[in-house]
């Protein structure tokens, strides 16, 4: 009887344990989105890339030079940074000093999925520096990186960097990994195109796909009724038995939004052949230059190192606060990533995975 109470006690314990830690979470949920409610906006964050690189080589320089050297080089710096900031008061002072001043290269990025969800980050990125940037000096560089997705997302995405390109402002795009169909489409709006020797340039072409359960549904006597108004409301449908005409509809829709996708690339880089690149296909950067894709070859490191050396160079990142629910669904999103990747290596053969 003993033995059984103190089993009963301590399953009791466990369970108010579990419920009022379940109760804590939820009461967090409840009380983060109320004060999301009230504060929904995002913040800007702006680091100077000058000085991170600077501390870099700094943190080197300690380590490799001996004590006199680095004594000498803090001397000859604070004599240069005392004459910088006299000639920049000089130049404040006079009414052509805005025009002598460095020129400012605002960088951003955009890490693309299949929706396109940074759209909203790169819109506001966007618009906080178009209300700095001085037309006569200033560039933007992006970070892309996409694989493509949705038209309707990437084509919105694309019209963002066009606000850049329509105020006459320079634009380099750099791709170190990836940009191709939708990615590739907001990369072709640069003013310089350069992508890494073997980033995935091109994907210029259109698909849907989707599964249909139909005959599943008949071997299992399940109906599925679908009621349209209009001839082609629906022409293709993952329940409904699909027909001839209808796959002839969603064959020229494909077809309709290809021809729209090469004209936007042909308006943007008219020295393409887009016919004949068109295709689907992609081609690793090196090629890709060659085929006139891209207009350089390199990375963004080299791009932003050397502009460093006679630019300000600053990363500009719009961060939107995530609400409670929406953090612990990526910790357990990217749980379970970690532990389905954790199972593939431990269950197959190592040589079998290429990264």
């Amino acid at each position: 009887m003993l033995e059984f109470l103190s089993e009963y006690g301590l399953f009791l314990a466990k369970s108010i344990t579990v419920v009022a830690a379940a109760l804590i979470i939820m009461a967090a949920a409840v009380a983060n989105t109320m004060k999301q409610k009230k504060d929904d906006k995002g913040s800007i964050t702006v680091t100077h890339l000058n000085k991170e690189i600077e501390h870099l080589r700094d943190e080197i320089k300690h380590v490799v030079e001996d004590a006199q050297t680095l004594k000498v080089a803090a001397k000859a710096e604070k004599k240069k940074q005392k004459l910088e900031k006299k000639a920049k008061k000089k130049s404040a002072k006079s009414p052509e000093g805005e025009s002598e001043e460095r020129k400012r290269i605002y960088v951003i990025d955009f890490d693309g999925d299949p929706k396109a969800s940074q759209v909203e980050e790169l819109r506001q990125s966007i618009t906080a520096i178009l209300a700095m940037v001085r037309k006569e000096c200033d560039e933007v560089l992006l970070r892309l990186e996409s694989p493509g997705g949705m038209v309707h997302a990437y084509g919105l995405a694309a019209s963002q960097l066009h606000r850049i390109r329509n105020k006459d402002i320079p634009l380099t795009i750099c791709v170190d990994k990836v940009a191709a169909s939708g990615g590739y489409m907001m990369a072709c709006v640069a003013s310089r195109l350069i992508a890494a020797p073997f980033a995935y340039i091109g994907s210029i072409g259109v698909l849907v796909q989707m599964p249909n359960f139909n005959r599943l549904l008949k071997e299992n006597n399940v109906d599925f009724e679908l009621v349209t108004a209009g001839e082609h409301k629906r022409t293709l449908t993952m329940f409904g038995e699909n027909t001839d005409k209808g796959r002839q509809k969603m064959s020229e829709d494909v077809q309709e939004v290809h021809e729209l996708f090469k004209g936007f690339i042909h308006e943007a880089r008219p020295n393409m052949d887009i016919n004949a690149l068109a295709t689907g296909e992609t081609w690793q950067g090196s090629r890709a230059h060659e085929l006139g894709l891209v207009d350089a070859i390199g990375t963004s490191d080299e791009i932003i190192i050397d502009a460093c050396e006679t630019a300000d160079v600053y990363h500009v990142v719009y961060e939107k606060k995530k609400k409670l629910a929406d953090k612990l669904g990526g910790l357990l999103e990217s749980a379970l990533d970690n532990t389905l990747l954790r199972w593939l290596q431990r269950s197959g053969n190592k040589d079998e995975i290429i990264s």
